[in-house]
This record gives C-alpha cells, structure tokens and sequence, in this order.
C-alpha cells in the first residue's frame, strides 16, 4: 500500500489520528480539513429535548463532535442519566459515550446507518408500543436513518447541536495540494464533506473527479458518482481500519 498518497479532509484532531494510523500502515497522507465543527447556539428547543430525554427508548449519536457535546450537555442537566440504550454508527464515537458511562451499542462491521439499522439491540428497543428514538446529529445529515427508523413505527425526533461549515481557503489551493504532493486518492467521511470538496475543486472539479474518491457509505457514494466522481470506492465505513482494507483491496492508480 505504500504507493497510495491520499488527501485526508476530515475536521484536524480527526485527521491527525488517521495520519498517523495510515503512516503506520507506509501510507502518504496530506491533511486539508474541509469541515469546520461550530457548536449551535443552545436555544429551548435543545435544552426541552435534553431535558425530556426519559422519554426516548433509544438515543443515536451520530458522531465525534456530537457525542462530545451531548455529554457536556448530559452533565450539565443529568448527572445521572436515564437508564435507556445509547447508539452509535462507529467505535470512536461509542467510546466518547461509554467513557460517560453510558450503556451504548454500535455495529462491529461496518460503521454506517445500514449497520446500525441491522444492530438487535435496536430493534429490540423500537420493538414496543409507540416508539419514540432521538438521533443527536450536527445541522441535516442522516436522513436514510430517520426515515427507516419510521418506516418501523418509531417516532424520530432531532437534537442538533453543531454545524459543519467548509474552512476559508484561498483559490486554487486543493489543485495546488494534489500537485504539490503528487496525491493519487482522495478520503472524505461524509455527504457534507463530498459536498465542500467538490465546492472547494471549483472549475477543477473535472481534474479532482478523476482521481480515486474513498466514501463512508453507499449514500455518499451514491452523491459522488452522480457528481461526476469517476473512481469510487465504498469503503462502508468511516473507520481507519475500513479505509486501509479498501485500500489493500484496490491497485494504487498510475497518473
């Protein structure tokens, strides 16, 4: 795997972790964070939603910046919390949870919403009369969850607590980076992410598209190819270790 170069776009402390994960792995990577994480102002609909979190027979936490906020905003107005299952769509966001102490579950293959939507424990929480689930997101995302999560009777309620804005970069610095660094593939975790990449390629999109475009998921896979993306790989997961397999899966490309 030592010939893949790849650009890493995640939030930094993320893409540190991976850079160092992929490093031990021989794998080249160059960081240019494309999600910029600002917590939403915490109005009283948030705070009617934390405090009326008994109510819920499962709560989904979707990601790292949003299991980092509920937990601040558990102990400011549950020092013990409710006895209910907790859920995550991957490891690192469970271990935010569980070093809380709370009783969380998450898929050990495959770190997306199939996965999670295929969890027993799930379904043994929605599996009693008028079901009510509160997924804990940042601003949209995750739609595919709420609307399977319906589709079995549960009622599906939102805490929002950050948004994921595209950093302030100058013209032209993601070609620059690609050149520069001679990058054959590229990583983004999420929708969003895809979206801010290919709004940062600007009118070299056509260039970036052609590169090999690693997704989280069959969602985000789904966007890319319709964008124009000509090589994507569903790594069907966000993880470091879903990333390398695919990785080892696929033949480092000749540019």
């Amino acid at each position: 795997m030592t010939g893949w170069r790849l650009l890493l776009t995640r939030p930094t402390d993320e893409s540190v972790l991976l850079a160092e994960t992929l490093g031990e792995a021989g794998v080249f990577s160059s960081s240019l964070p494309l999600l910029d994480i600002e917590a939403l102002p915490f109005g009283d609909a948030q705070r009617a939603r934390v405090l009326d979190l008994h109510l819920y027979c499962a709560v989904i936490v979707v990601s790292k910046p949003a299991a980092r906020m509920a937990v601040q905003r558990l102990e400011q107005f549950w020092p013990q919390p409710p006895k209910q299952c907790w859920f995550s769509v991957g490891a690192g966001t469970a271990q935010i949870l569980a070093e809380h102490g709370l009783d969380v579950f998450f898929p050990e293959q495959g770190d997306d919403s199939e996965a999670l939507l295929d969890l027993p424990q799930l379904r043994e929480a929605i599996a009693r009369p008028v079901p009510r689930v509160l997924i804990i997101r940042g601003e949209g995302g995750r739609e595919l969850l709420a609307e399977r999560l319906r589709s079995q009777g549960a009622s599906v309620d939102y805490l929002e607590l950050y948004r994921r804005d595209l950093p302030r970069y100058v013209d032209g610095v993601l070609m620059q980076r690609i050149r520069a660094e001679r990058l054959n593939g590229l990583v983004v975790s999420s929708g969003q992410g895809f979206e801010h990449l290919r709004q940062l390629a600007g009118e070299a999109w056509p260039e970036v598209a052609r590169l090999p475009l690693f997704v989280p998921s069959p969602r985000v896979a789904e966007m890319a190819c319709a964008a124009g993306a000509e090589k994507v790989v569903d790594c069907r997961g966000a993880s470091a270790a879903a990333l390398l397999t695919a990785l080892r899966e696929h033949p480092v490309p000749v540019l």
